[in-house]
């Protein structure tokens, strides 16, 4: 294994370690559920682009889970399966009521922390690529 991929990942992944913690202490915080919603998409993809970043790709330069997923799926399809329905959601997140015109886009608690522990799982089983 190259280890400049491995520190370049590692750099993705800090950023997003430190995009699920901020949606952490806003979860804590009763902050808004649009500002948490973004942070825990915002933890996917850069957890997805730097796993990409590992096996030796480039990232795109966009913000669809769905199709980084679906580019880290070409590479380890085992990643696929668990986690499509978490990445589909956490794109709406990005792309939904972000901007004006109209009010911000507001998600239950109970859907926020369900995407927030399975945001950690997917961490958790990425990171676990790059140990085995």
């Amino acid at each position: 294994m190259d280890e400049r991929l491995r520190e370049q990942a590692q750099e993705w992944f800090q950023r997003g370690d430190r995009d699920i913690e901020t949606a952490q202490l806003l979860y804590d915080q009763f902050g808004h559920s649009d500002a948490v919603a973004y942070h825990i998409q915002q933890a996917i993809e850069k957890y997805l682009k730097g796993y990409l970043v590992f096996r030796g790709r480039t990232p795109p330069r966009i913000h669809d889970l769905d199709a980084l997923l679906n580019l880290v799926a070409a590479l380890d399809a085992d990643l696929y399966p668990p986690h499509i329905e978490l990445c589909e959601r956490a794109t709406r997140y990005y792309l939904e009521d972000r901007y004006p015109p109209g009010p911000p886009a507001e998600y239950s608690r109970e859907e926020i922390k369900a995407d927030l522990e399975s945001a950690r799982g997917m961490v958790d089983a990425i990171r676990q690529k790059l140990e085995a």
